[in-house]
């Protein structure tokens, strides 16, 4: 893992981004990469890439994909306009876990939080992921707030 390098995701990075998501059985909301669900991958994709309030990473050790998260800056009425930023698509590859790449992206997040000016930085977790809930917690996460989610 001393090889382990941060990046903004690139388009060839989807495939391995996408195969992180469909190793999650409780989150993957039915992701899968194919012939057939590439296109939709690629204009998400190619929507968070216009977007600069919206920033996608990978982690790489050596030349795979091992972790990606996304980052998403919002302006903020409250707190004297403060700028926060919402971490999302926290995954890190199924047979490199508890092995400290969550830790270190997490922070690498808090670190490019900051240089873009953000004053908070906020997360969601599924209920039922205790283990990720303490692993939020460990790293100075509290449980602030109750979210809430519709499907439209």
């Amino acid at each position: 893992m001393s090889d382990l390098e941060f990046r903004e995701a690139r388009a060839g990075d989807l495939e391995a981004i996408i195969r992180l998501h469909e190793e999650d059985d409780l989150g993957t909301h039915g992701d899968v990469w194919s012939e057939e669900t590439r296109p939709a991958y690629e204009a998400a994709f190619a929507a968070i890439a216009r977007s600069p309030e919206n920033r996608l990473f990978v982690a790489v050790d050596g030349h795979e994909v091992v972790g990606t998260f996304q980052l998403t800056f919002i302006p903020n009425l409250t707190g004297r306009g403060a700028l926060r930023v919402k971490v999302e698509s926290v995954k890190v590859k199924a047979s490199r876990r508890s092995g400290g790449i969550g830790g270190r992206m997490i922070a690498y997040a808090e670190q490019q939080a900051r240089l873009g000016g953000a004053r908070a930085m906020e997360l969601t977790s599924n209920k039922t992921r205790k283990d990720a809930h303490r692993f939020y917690e460990r790293l100075g996460y509290s449980r602030s707030h109750e979210g809430f989610k519709k499907k439209l």
